[in-house]
């Protein structure tokens, strides 16, 4: 068996009590791990009970991973970030029209430091087992590519920070449009405080664990999603990443895309030494068979990859992103989880 993990994400921090409960229900429907969703309001109000939180969680068995969820909107998530209201200048700035966009720029060192300060202090303070990197992006996140390979979107980030850095690093101005040289520069700079950041996690305790989780797209010559991380092969590669993770496919997409998503993510995962994640998509929408969900775990087994996760603890439950059937679509996703682990 090929699959050892399966995690559920949970955004209902507050309460250890209530958080205790939610955790046994994760572990009745065969869940081995809790992804964490903190915010940065639950970081700046609920701090003290974070690592009760995770106590609560070791003491159930479930590993539990810290995702900084939506952080300066950098890292996806519905949740609003006090970093931008608090940063009005370090913002992404669109590069056809210089407009500054609700999404912050990682290049700026305002905000590598509140990141760092943020993830660092959680590990130290909340007793967690690593992080979750969620599927953290530039803004003006699909760049479609025509069959002439033009470009249709626009693109960040090209504030002054960017812009000088990209000067010191070519010696010639950052052009308005994606140039060779700028799809490198992204690549490089969106890479760099992901990998600062963990190996300064890893400095302070090695046993931490990060997973790197971008957006699953083609990359091919038709299609491709320009958010910073469309470079697998880069991404994989970092070695202060231990599981390369690529995220949630829409049920109505075809199966044979998620064939060849996996297939792309196991192989760059194994490449360079890491564990293989892929997700299941367990809010908003739902297949319109249930039975879906058990083919593409089982395609998952198949492939070869080492964990599955689903976004959302009870298919978003009460919430505005709720799957249709959402207690029922949880206890589907939690009777494949039994099912994979043999329990």
């Amino acid at each position: 068996m090929s699959i050892t993990q399966t995690a559920i994400s949970y955004y209902g921090l507050g309460y250890v009590e209530h958080a205790r409960a939610d955790f046994q229900e994760m572990c009745d429907h065969g869940c081995t791990t809790v992804i964490l969703a903190v915010t940065e309001f639950d970081f700046d109000f609920w701090r003290p009970n974070i690592p009760a939180i995770v106590e609560a969680a070791h003491s159930l068995g479930l590993k539990v991973l810290l995702d900084p969820w939506g952080i300066g909107k950098f890292f996806g998530g519905e949740q609003v970030s006090k970093f931008l209201q608090d940063n009005t200048e370090n913002r992404q700035v669109s590069a056809l029209t210089g407009e500054k966009l609700p999404y912050a720029c990682f290049n700026t060192n305002s905000f590598r430091d509140y990141f760092r300060n943020f993830c660092l202090t959680l590990a130290r303070e909340a007793g967690a087992d690593g992080f979750f990197w969620d599927e953290p992006h530039y803004a003006f996140p699909k760049g479609i590519a025509s069959i002439t390979g033009g470009v249709a979107d626009d693109w960040t980030c090209r504030c002054p920070v960017c812009q000088k850095r990209f000067l010191d690093y070519y010696g010639h101005e950052m052009p308005k449009y994606l140039t060779n040289d700028v799809k490198q520069s992204r690549w490089r700079e969106a890479l760099a405080i992901l990998s600062d950041t963990s190996r300064a996690i890893k400095e302070l305790d090695a046993r931490q664990e990060i997973t790197c989780c971008v957006h699953a797209t083609q990359n091919s010559y038709y299609v491709t999603e320009l958010r910073g991380y469309d470079n697998w092969d880069a991404v994989a590669a970092c070695p202060y990443f231990d599981v390369f993770s690529t995220t949630i496919i829409n049920w109505a997409l075809p199966e044979s895309f998620f064939r060849e998503i996996t297939e792309r993510t196991v192989a760059f995962a194994h490449k360079y030494g890491k564990q293989a994640e892929r997700w299941l998509m367990g809010y908003y929408k739902q297949p319109a068979d249930f039975a879906q969900i058990d083919r593409i775990v089982d395609l998952y087994q198949e492939l070869g990859v080492d964990r599955i996760a689903a976004w959302t603890y009870r298919g978003g439950h009460g919430t505005v992103l709720a799957a249709p059937n959402a207690l029922e679509l949880w206890d589907r996703i939690g009777e494949n989880y039994k099912r994979i682990l043999g329990k």
